[in-house]
């Protein structure tokens, strides 16, 4: 028997870390590593992960220099700071996710680039802020 009650929608899951933003804004180092610690941060997603299985992450999409071979990170510290021309995709990462993943790929990755069309871009090297987020 139904109980009458329409189910409420899902929220909205919000693609940014607000304090990211922030510390961006000002290029405080500290501030970045302290939001990285605290707060989740935008991937972009070759492919998003399966809905069914929450240990799916989905693929990171990485950009590749066709010049000089050089891969880098590119992470945001909200999604409407991705440029158009990534895939549409985005994953939403916790710290612990994060570290881990550069201790996997951190030797191929040159570098990690933050909100890099804007509007505050920063970028460290994978060494930089596993030290970061471990502190």
């Amino acid at each position: 028997m139904a109980s009458g009650k329409k189910r409420g929608k899902k929220p909205e899951v919000e693609f940014r870390n607000t304090q990211l933003a922030d510390a961006l804004q000002t290029q405080d180092m500290a501030a970045v590593a302290f939001a990285l610690r605290h707060g989740p941060t935008v991937v972009p997603l070759m492919r998003p992960g399966a809905r069914d299985d929450p240990r799916d992450t989905g693929e990171v999409w990485t950009f590749r220099d066709p010049k000089t071979g050089q891969v880098a990170l590119l992470l945001f510290s909200d999604a409407l700071h991705k440029p158009e021309a990534m895939p549409k995709a985005v994953g939403l990462h916790s710290p612990e996710w994060l570290r881990a993943f550069l201790e996997v790929h951190g030797d191929e990755i040159t570098t990690v680039f933050f909100d890099i069309a804007g509007p505050h871009p920063m970028q460290a090297s994978p060494a930089d802020l596993i030290a970061a987020l471990d502190a």
